[in-house]
């Protein structure tokens, strides 16, 4: 009866991707029991002034994760409090200024990343009250630093250089609890 029923289900999980990948699905993404990717970001420049950019490199897939989630990184936090933009940054949508610091935690595992707020939690673990993960459009720019761009942002802070960063997106599949 156990046989029969590991068949019956095994025909199932078959029967289930071939739909979905009928549909336009990728193998991945149709085999539900794929394991889930999250996006990472990187170093991209430091200033002499304690400012770093961080953001996505040709490694960086932001819309369906280019991580797997039992990878073990570092998580990219950010603490807004409203600094103003220093001299020799001009904020644009590709490389705003995110208003605050961050700092990388020790690395976690993808997997205990089940939420944002798991990951906000972290943040807070490890520097306090008021910090949370860094999310993709954090980047702000405009007159007042009025609109969010994507894909980079200046800040404050320190991030080890030649390291990727567990790095939240709020409007694609691309973390990983998606």
């Amino acid at each position: 009866m156990r046989k029969l029923l590991r068949r019956g289900a095994a025909a199932f999980a078959a029967a289930a991707s071939l739909a979905l990948m009928s549909l336009g699905a990728t193998p991945a993404q149709a085999d539900s029991s794929a394991i889930p990717s999250g996006m990472t970001w990187t170093v991209l420049a430091k200033g002499t002034d304690g400012t770093i950019r961080v953001g996505a490199d040709s490694a960086t897939d932001a819309y369906n994760g280019d991580t797997a989630a039992t990878a073990t990184l570092p998580l990219l936090c950010l603490r807004v409090d409203g600094s103003a933009v220093p001299g020799g940054i001009t904020p644009d949508f590709y490389a705003g200024w995110a208003r605050g610091t961050v700092a990388a935690t020790p690395p976690v595992s993808g997997r205990s990343l089940t939420s944002r707020a798991a990951a906000d939690a972290i943040c807070a673990r490890y520097y306090g009250a008021g910090w949370r993960e860094a999310e993709f459009h954090d980047g702000r720019y405009g007159a007042n630093l009025e609109a969010s761009g994507g894909w980079s942002f200046w800040a404050y802070g320190y991030a080890p250089e030649g390291t990727r960063f567990w790095t939240a997106i709020n409007d694609q599949p691309a973390n990983p609890w998606n």
